[in-house]
């Protein structure tokens, strides 16, 4: 092959001139140093140094994984190959899991409880599906950058789009955890002080309060310089979700149906032992049509139901971080991680949605904690719920930022190196840009369906799926081979997710019926 022609190699491998000279030399003396090395040796301490400060020279965009996984190779980050495959299932699982568990049991309310698991389960198996995609694509080119990914398939436009989607994508995730934190923190406080009256005082301002929570907590963790900084509060974070889940179904069991709320308390007497009709049948609260759950329900809200579960499952920006930090990673490896990951999140979810339904039926709020509230702001399980979620979506906001923080600099920054004033720049103008715009939101149900119905099909069916077309080569898979058909139609499939699922949000907010363009 000619010289001029090995810059324009077909199936996405084509790349600028230029590129992988550099990278080679570099990639030449790293590996050189490491070959020399030897276990246990304190002779060749030096050596190793060299090695490394060799790999801490590299661009922030030059940060490869071997091309043949069961080939040991030298590694480009301090904290490669560090992490156990029971940590990389943790820390997957936190990636996955979000504060769209707290909109699961709305979806179901608007679906039906068999809809609902069926639609959840084909989400799950797609995701699956589409990380598979992923690692297939990285394997061939050996880039565990998602934007790289997009670059090697379609150039610059690619890498655009890959870097937009994910900025998008997390900025609406952190949007949604710090808009918990502007609701819930009040009603905490609310809750402490035994007080009824939440208008007046700065310390009930969810305003104030998110700003405090992002200056206080969420931004020195963001100032990490390594992802794997923060799995200790990674871990903590999944614990508190997983109180959240044995709450929602502990409360299942206590609480009657119809519910009374709390404000009719002291003035109403409570009718759920038994009830007449207006035919004068007595009826038990199991026989009331308000306490029924329902198989199959569709309405206008049901074109929330799908964004919300793809929002819910979105964990492919930090999978080829977490790939890259896998002790001895090979693809079949990290798609286990990715598969009892995403098992144990549906898991997680069905339970959730199923006893959160079941508690309220139809009563049930876009947000499950507010629905809660309404029977007895001062219960002090609730309480605690309510204090492990803000805690869980407040350590999650970091892990979350990362990626963004990645994108840009891929985008603005692809050559430069590592340095602080710019690491920390990137991180106080994002969470000053999501900070506004929580606090201007409408509602939590509008973040999750406009940022579910564009960004999440982009990221989970379209990209993976164009990229896996183009990367690989076609001596190894044909244009025409099955492998490539279904990636063909699961980018097909994203599209059409897209435009019906954003046909549906407009035409509900334009009806004015949709509960996404109201107040909360």
């Amino acid at each position: 092959m000619e010289p001029a022609e090995m810059n324009t190699v077909p199936n996405g491998k084509g790349h600028e001139a230029g590129e992988d000279t550099t990278f080679t030399a570099i990639k030449a003396q790293s590996e050189d140093a490491a070959q020399e090395l030897v276990p246990n040796s304190t002779e060749n301490a030096s050596t190793a140094r060299t090695a490394h400060n060799v790999d801490a020279n590299l661009p922030e965009s030059s940060e490869f994984l071997s091309n043949a996984d069961e080939k040991k190779t030298p590694r480009f980050t301090d904290f490669e190959g560090k992490t156990s495959f029971g940590m990389s299932v943790f820390n997957l699982g936190n990636a996955i899991m979000g504060s769209g568990i707290l909109g699961l049991a709305y979806a179901m309310a608007n679906t039906g409880i068999v809809l609902f698991v069926i639609l959840l389960t084909a989400v799950a198996g797609l995701s699956s599906y589409s990380i598979h995609l992923l690692l297939k694509s990285s394997g061939v080119v050996g880039i565990r950058a998602y934007e790289q990914l997009g670059y090697r398939a379609f150039g610059t436009p690619g890498k655009m789009a890959a870097g937009i989607a994910i900025t998008l994508q997390n900025i609406g995730a952190m949007s949604s955890y710090l808009y918990i934190v502007k609701y819930e923190f009040p009603l905490v406080i609310q809750a402490f002080l035994k007080t009824d009256n939440i208008s007046g005082a700065w310390y009930l301002n969810g305003n104030y309060l998110v700003v405090i929570v992002s200056c206080s907590i969420i931004l020195p963790l963001t100032l990490m310089k390594q992802l794997g900084y923060l799995g200790y509060t990674s871990g903590f974070s999944l614990s508190c979700m997983v109180f959240f889940l044995i709450a929602v179904i502990y409360k299942k069991f206590q609480l009657p149906c119809p519910f009374v709320d709390y404000s009719h308390n002291k003035t109403v007497v409570s009718f759920n032992t038994s009830m007449a009709d207006p035919g004068g049948v007595l009826m038990t609260p199991e026989d009331d049509p308000a306490c029924t759950p329902r198989m199959f329900n569709l309405n206008s809200q049901t074109a929330y139901t799908v964004p919300i579960l793809a929002f819910a499952f979105v964990c492919h920006p930090e999978v080829l971080p977490i790939y890259t930090e896998l002790r001895n990673p090979t693809k079949a490896k990290m798609q286990h991680v990715s598969n009892i990951s995403i098992g144990v999140m549906y898991v997680m979810y069905l339970l959730a949605a199923l006893f959160g339904y079941l508690t309220f039926i139809d009563k049930v709020e876009a947000e499950l904690l507010h629905t809660y509230s309404r029977i007895d702001p001062y219960d002090t399980l609730i309480l605690c719920v309510r204090v492990a979620v803000l805690t869980a979506v407040t350590l999650t906001v970091p892990i979350v930022l990362f990626p963004v923080r990645r994108a840009i600099q891929q985008l603005f920054f692809p050559n430069k190196t590592f340095w602080w004033p710019r690491h920390i720049a990137i991180a106080v103008t994002l969470l000053t840009v999501i900070n506004l715009l929580v606090i201007f939101a409408p509602n939590i149900l509008g973040i999750f369906g406009i940022i579910g119905a564009t960004s999440a099909p982009c990221l989970i069916f379209i990209f993976p799926a164009v990229f896996y077309i183009r990367i690989v080569p076609e001596e190894e898979e044909p244009l025409r081979s099955l492998p490539k058909i279904l990636a063909a139609c699961f980018a097909i499939l994203g599209v059409l997710f897209m435009i019906m699922s954003l046909s549906f949000i407009i035409f509900d907010w334009t009806s004015g019926n949709s509960k996404g363009s109201s107040g909360h």
